[in-house]
């Protein structure tokens, strides 16, 4: 089994190149910090946002256009984006440093919302597995691997079991009904993904991936980890199948600097922990302290436990073909995932595929790509479902709604993975209810109900 460099595990970030992060912009003032700043001192706002992703940016963006309030929009980062965050490397590549992100919605009112700050150009993502096979038609560290697609699907079935032989949907559906188990009530991923794939299906895709993310079998996972996973009938190969499906046209960052740069009523601190100036933060805030960090770090800087989560380590390489005066492509896709386990790492990600790269990038000789593992330690990407971090957490949601001053809002405050969309959706929505505004005037309207999120591909 090749395991993840040493040194990756080790550093969060030195498997990664960042010396170089063009393609961005921003303001001097976003990095004069907030303690000896007169700026900031002499000063009151109507709100303190701690964080500037996508839920910090909506409300500190809403709250100035839409109010007229001033807002200090704090975080410990030193960019916007959240998790978003993309840059031009060294190279010239448009990369995200958090790994790949896919915009794709069925709200309507978000996908209006982001065309404000964005123009969008077309994408459908389609993801691939390599499962190792010896008569793989794709060599990757010296093993052979068959090509598929994922999700499965009909065309799946017949490259990984040639004698199914499926020509229709129906064919299909018969296959799979044949192997599908039937349970009403699963009782961890594993019964659930049976119920789902098959045993067939699930040792070749699932089991193994499964593991390699979460460090735990689906057996030892709560029944939702894998219920959320579709298996299709057609041959539709698309990972995702909202109506609208793009990339930004000048990658993420921009969204976000479109959303608060420039906005007299928006004062931004970068390199800033709000613990670290937690009183004198709460005191600048006339209104609210809007809070988009876990939920648990509020409270962990109280002395209580912390939540679970999983997190992501990358290793990037840069690999050039024979020929230095055609394009090089390293795989025949942005996301190739490798669910089995003889490698460590669970995909490789190729951004040079994708159609928002900058022009002299996409005719590079050569590509940069980003091997991926899954750990338990670093950024929280991913919470880890079970009940005792469900109990932890509806502790933490409870003394949350209790407490003075502070709206806690976001994927991280809710302890649950949010999509893109998701998140942009619940922070309309939430700032909807907290200022009595835009849809939250619609009495009958209700808070729209946001299920499980992708969560890790």
């Amino acid at each position: 089994r090749v395991a993840m460099p040493a040194r990756a595990d080790a550093d969060e970030w030195a498997g990664v190149d960042v010396s170089v992060r063009r393609g961005n912009d921003h303001d001097p003032s976003w990095f004069a910090g907030v303690a000896s700043d007169a700026r900031i001192r002499d000063r009151e706002f109507d709100l303190v946002v701690v964080g500037a992703g996508i839920s910090g940016c909506v409300f500190a963006s809403r709250a100035s256009r839409e109010l007229g309030m001033k807002t200090l929009l704090v975080d410990k980062r030193d960019h916007v984006g959240g998790n978003c965050y993309d840059f031009v490397n060294a190279k010239g590549f448009r990369v995200s440093q958090y790994g790949v992100h896919l915009f794709h919605t069925k709200h309507a009112r978000v996908w209006e919302y982001v065309n404000r700050f964005s123009e969008w150009t077309p994408y459908e993502h389609r993801v691939k597995a390599a499962i190792e096979r010896e008569d793989g038609e794709y060599e990757h560290g010296g093993r052979r691997y068959r090509i598929v697609g994922v999700p499965p699907n009909r065309d799946t079935i017949n490259a990984l079991f040639p004698e199914a032989d499926l020509k229709t949907d129906e064919d299909a559906r018969r296959w799979l009904d044949a192997r599908r188990s039937v349970n009403e009530n699963p009782k961890n991923g594993e019964e659930s993904a049976l119920t789902r794939a098959g045993p067939e299906l699930y040792e070749a895709i699932f089991k193994h991936y499964t593991k390699k993310q979460w460090d735990k079998y689906p057996e030892e996972l709560d029944a939702s980890v894998l219920a959320r996973i579709p298996v299709r009938e057609d041959v539709d190969d698309r990972y995702f199948s909202d109506p609208h499906q793009a990339l930004p046209k000048h990658g993420y960052t921009r969204i976000f600097e479109n959303m608060i740069m420039g906005d007299p009523n928006i004062t931004v601190r970068l390199n800033t922990d709000f613990f670290e100036h937690k009183d004198m933060l709460r005191s600048k805030a006339r209104k609210f302290v809007v809070f988009t960090g876990p939920i648990d770090a509020w409270y962990a800087s109280q002395g209580l436990p912390k939540l679970e989560y999983r997190s992501l380590r990358f290793f990037e390489e840069y690999h050039e073909g024979e020929d230095k005066t055609k394009p090089f492509f390293y795989q025949p896709c942005l996301q190739l995932n490798y669910p089995g386990p003889e490698v460590e790492h669970t995909r490789v990600v190729e951004y040079k595929h994708k159609p928002n790269q900058p022009r002299e990038a996409r005719e590079h000789a050569g590509t940069v790509v980003f091997k991926e593992y899954s750990c338990d330690h670093g950024e929280p990407y991913y919470p880890v479902p079970n009940p005792a971090n469900r109990e932890l957490y509806e502790k933490y949601r409870d003394m949350a709604a209790k407490e003075p001053g502070v709206v806690f809002v976001g994927r991280l405050a809710s302890y649950k993975y949010f999509n893109m969309d998701q998140a942009f959706l619940n922070a309309l929505e939430t700032f909807d209810d907290v200022f009595g505004v835009g849809d939250a005037r619609d009495a009958k309207r209700q808070k729209t109900v946001l299920g499980e999120g992708d969560g890790p591909k």
